[in-house]
Formats: structure tokens, C-alpha cells, sequence
């Protein structure tokens, strides 16, 4: 082979791939809250006709918090989950999905109306009357939008899927694993998905490993489960047909309660890199230094080639409860409920749900 193949060749992959830029790490230490926090609230002015009950409503009046994120025409649109009854006691109030957008990812316009909730369709079984809660929010090499979110019937919380192309109107698919072994896992408490992205010239996308897509999911555990259509999805499972669990909750750390799993993971140099909501515990199993059932950001780390396989994992908390709305509201234990990750402007937008009641954001430097 001569010199200018070798050149050719040389030049090819170097843009193929380029670890600095296709692969961008995360200054944990780097992560600071600004001033402008929360940066979206509550706002009793907005109406809406329930198609359900027929009424109008307040839709946003109780509390808005745990956000999804996506890059858009180079705007930040955030889709916000809403409750509408400051009355009722926590679950018991109805959700629904309000879409947001800002220039600079810190000052938000907020839609008139909601984009995904309760309807007159066959999904109201799973969403009637607790609404639609939590979204993760990812998009496709192609530009569809895809949405996991939790389904509330006010019996059973199940994770369902919807497709956009637009982010205002989604086709809902319902529950993602009402196919999977049967049905075996349709009736199971499910929440909480992380689909597993990259970032390809600059866009966080929907990576594909071993010719299918991935997310991590689970409150109490974190489990996984894989997919090749993205609304039919797989959990993955032993010998026995009974889930595997990648990571559960550790005596005395931040995790002790709960390992939730929180925003759409993404492909970094170290690995797949997970960050998941720690709940502290309530009894003897508790961290001693944080209060008890506080909620709180740690990260976990997958081999790239082998999404089950764990390989590292934070001993402490990176980002935690510390201004005041964060522990006021429906959990004053304090809460930082992670659910949105976005590369913006070269740095990290992590947004969060405070004490389930305002979105908080926190910013971090790229490596």
C-alpha cells in the first residue's frame, strides 16, 4: 500500500471516529446549579379541557417537576410532567406532559397546553386516572422522537412508549413489554427507562449495539432490556425467566432505598455511562450522613460492548438537595430527581425534579 492510500485510509477513520468529539466525558466535580434555578414552576393561569371528565382544568396548577430534554433547532424543548390538584395527596392527582423551549437552555417559554396525557383512547386502562409521569425523552439518527414514560392508573405503574416527529403530537404504543415472554411482564410494577445514546456529530442519538437498542429501567433495581423496534421491548432475564438486576441498593450509602434509574444513558470513552436517582433509607440501612429518604444523583458505568455488565460505580452522590426548594414540597426529605441529560452549548444540562414540585438544572463542563 502507498503513502497516499495510507494517507487516504489514515484521514477516513480519524473522522469516522474521533473520541474527543464523538465521545465526550463529564466533569462530575464541574457540576454547579445556577442562579436562575428552578426554571420552571407552577402556574395556575394555564387551562385545559379534559377530554375525560369533559372539565376544564388547571393542568399545571399543583407542581411541575422530573423533565425530559432534547436538542432541537439548536433550542433546548423540555417536555414536563404537570400535576393538576394541590388538594389530593400525593398519587393521587393527575399528570400530564407539558412541552417548554429556550434559547439558552435556562429561560423557558412554556406551551399553552399539554402534548401527552390521559385521553379517551384504548391506553386510558393504564393511564386513567393518574396520568402521564417521569418521561425520557431520545431521538433517532432520522429525527423521530421517542418517549418512555409511566403510565398511572392509581394501581398499578407501568412503562409505556410514544413516537413524535415533532414533539407535539405522539402516537402512543402502550405498555413496552405487553410482548415480551408472553405477556409475562405486562402486569408488573415498571418505570423509570434510560435508553442507551451517543452523540454522532454533535447529536445525541439512539445507539445500536449488537444490532439492537438498549435502555436500563427499575426503581428498586436497575434492570435492562433490549429492543429492535423500539416500542417492543425485551427484559432481559436468567435461566429461570425471572429478571436480572445490574446494581441494587447498598447498606449505608446514598442508594440505600432506591437505584432509579434516571436520564437516557450515553456512550462515553469510559463506557455507558448511567447517572441514576440514589434514595436514601429510612431505617438502619441508612447513609448517617444524609438525611433520611433523601433523593440524590450518582453514576454507574457499563462495558460499551456488553450493555449488562457493570463496571463502575459512584460511592457518594455527585449532586444533592441543597437549596431551599429542593427540600420543601411534597418530599422534604429533599429531593434531586434526575431524568434529563443533554450536551448544550459544549456543556452538560443536567435537569432535575425537586421535591416533585419545580425543575432545577445543573451544568457541568465537558471533558
Amino acid at each position: 500500500m502507498n503513502k497516499s492510500i495510507l494517507l487516504i485510509a489514515a484521514t477516513f477513520f480519524i473522522f469516522q471516529y474521533c473520541p474527543g468529539q464523538n465521545d465526550p466525558g463529564i466533569d462530575l466535580k464541574s457540576f454547579y446549579k445556577p442562579s436562575e434555578n428552578p426554571v420552571i414552576k407552577a402556574d395556575s393561569s394555564y387551562l385545559f379541557i379534559d377530554p375525560v371528565s369533559k372539565k376544564e382544568i388547571k393542568w399545571q396548577r399543583a407542581d411541575v417537576f422530573n423533565p425530559a430534554a432534547v436538542v432541537k433547532d439548536g433550542k433546548v424543548f423540555l417536555l414536563y410532567r404537570c400535576e393538576d390538584n394541590p388538594a389530593a395527596a400525593i398519587g393521587g392527582r393527575t399528570s400530564r406532559l407539558g412541552l417548554a423551549e429556550s434559547e439558552d437552555g435556562i429561560h423557558f417559554k412554556k406551551f399553552s397546553k399539554p402534548v401527552l396525557y390521559p385521553d379517551n383512547d384504548k391506553f386510558s386502562e393504564y393511564e386513567y386516572p393518574g396520568g402521564c409521569e417521569d418521561p425520557r425523552l431520545v431521538q433517532t439518527k432520522d429525527g423521530d422522537y421517542i418517549l418512555a414514560y409511566t403510565a398511572w392508573n392509581n394501581k398499578l405503574a407501568r412503562l409505556c412508549i410514544a413516537f413524535s416527529k415533532d414533539l407535539f403530537h405522539w402516537k402512543k404504543k402502550g405498555p413496552a413489554f405487553a410482548k415480551a415472554y408472553g405477556g409475562k411482564f405486562l402486569n408488573m410494577w415498571s418505570k423509570s427507562a434510560s435508553m442507551v445514546t451517543r452523540m454522532v456529530n454533535g447529536k445525541q442519538v439512539l445507539a445500536k449495539i449488537n444490532g439492537k437498542y438498549w435502555m436500563y429501567w427499575g426503581e428498586k433495581f436497575v434492570n435492562l432490556a433490549s429492543s429492535t423496534n423500539l416500542y417492543d421491548w425485551y427484559p432481559a432475564v436468567d435461566s429461570k425467566m425471572d429478571l436480572k438486576f445490574l446494581a441494587q441498593p447498598r447498606s449505608k450509602k446514598f442508594d440505600s432505598d432506591l437505584t432509579e434509574c434516571g436520564p437516557p444513558a450515553v456512550v462515553m470513552e469510559n463506557g455507558i455511562v448511567l447517572f441514576y436517582n440514589g434514595k436514601n433509607a429510612t431505617d438502619a440501612n441508612a447513609d448517617p450522613d444524609l438525611p433520611e429518604g433523601m433523593y440524590s444523583v450518582g453514576e454507574m458505568v457499563f462495558d460499551k460492548n456488553d450493555p449488562g455488565r457493570l463496571i463502575d460505580r459512584s460511592d457518594n452522590s455527585f449532586l444533592k438537595p441543597t437549596l431551599p426548594h429542593e427540600i420543601t414540597g411534597q418530599y422534604k426529605a429533599g429531593t434531586a430527581f434526575s431524568e434529563a441529560l443533554i450536551l448544550f452549548n459544549k456543556k452538560w444540562f443536567l435537569y432535575y425534579g425537586t421535591a416533585d414540585s419545580f425543575v432545577g438544572l445543573a451544568i457541568a463542563n465537558a471533558k
